[in-house]
C-alpha cells in the first residue's frame, strides 16, 4: 500500500527526469553535444567563446585584491578534504564488503569536464577544477555515509532536517520501534541500492 510520502517520492523521481530531458533541450540550445564522454561545441560556438575568453593579465588586474589574498585560505582547504577523501575511500573498501553494502562509484560524482569550456582562461580552469573536485568529493563522501546510515541507523530524525539524501524517506519513522527492526532484518541479506 502505497503511501503519501511515497506517491510524493514517486512524483519527485518523475520531477527529476522531466528535469533531465530540459536539460538535454538546453545542451541543444547551446550548441554542444557529448559523444564517447567528450564534449563537442560548434565551430562557431568555440569561436565566440575564445573571443569571450579573459585573458589572465587582465583577469588579475581587475581583480578585487582582497579576493587575491583569501585564495590561498580556500586552496588549502584542499589538504584536509583529499585526507578525509582518502579516509573515506579505505572506508568504503574495507567496510562496505563485510556489511555487504553496494560500494560507491567515486567517478560518478567526481566531474571535471569545465576545462573544455573556451571562454575560461587558465586561473579560472583551475578554479573550476577545485570546485569540482571538492563538490565531488563531498558528493561522494555523502553517499557513503548514507549507504553506512541504510545500514546502522535507518531512523528518521524527530526534528526536520534540511537536505536529506534520497534514502531517507525509506527509514523507519522516529519512535516506531517495530519498523526498524523490520529495517534491521532487511538488512541480513546486504544493503540494497536501486542502480547499484
Amino acid at each position: 500500500m502505497a503511501t503519501q510520502l511515497d506517491e510524493l517520492m514517486e512524483k519527485l523521481r518523475q520531477v527529476q527526469a522531466d528535469i533531465e530531458i530540459e536539460l538535454a533541450k538546453r545542451r541543444e540550445e547551446l550548441r554542444f553535444h557529448l559523444e564517447n564522454r567528450r564534449i563537442v561545441f560548434e565551430r562557431e560556438v568555440l569561436r565566440i567563446h575564445r573571443e569571450l575568453k579573459t585573458r589572465v593579465t587582465r583577469y588579475l588586474l581587475d581583480a578585487n585584491p582582497l579576493m587575491i589574498l583569501s585564495a590561498p585560505v580556500i586552496y588549502l582547504l584542499v589538504f584536509p578534504i583529499v585526507l578525509v577523501d582518502l579516509c573515506v575511500m579505505a572506508f568504503q573498501v574495507i567496510c562496505f564488503p563485510v556489511y555487504k553494502i553496494p560500494k560507491v562509484r567515486r567517478r560518478d560524482y567526481l566531474v571535471f569536464d569545465r576545462h573544455h569550456l573556451a571562454y575560461l582562461n587558465a586561473i579560472e580552469k583551475i578554479n573550476c577544477a577545485y570546485c569540482s573536485y571538492v563538490n565531488g568529493a563531498f558528493a561522494f563522501m555523502r553517499e557513503v555515509a548514507a549507504r553506512t546510515e541504510i545500514y546502522w541507523c535507518p531512523i528518521k530524525h524527530a526534528r526536520r532536517v534540511l537536505g536529506p539524501h534520497p534514502y531517507y524517506q525509506g527509514f523507519a519513522d522516529f519512535g516506531d520501534a517495530e519498523a526498524f527492526r523490520a529495517k534491521l532484518t532487511q538488512m541480513k541479506d546486504g544493503v540494497k541500492i536501486e542502480g547499484a
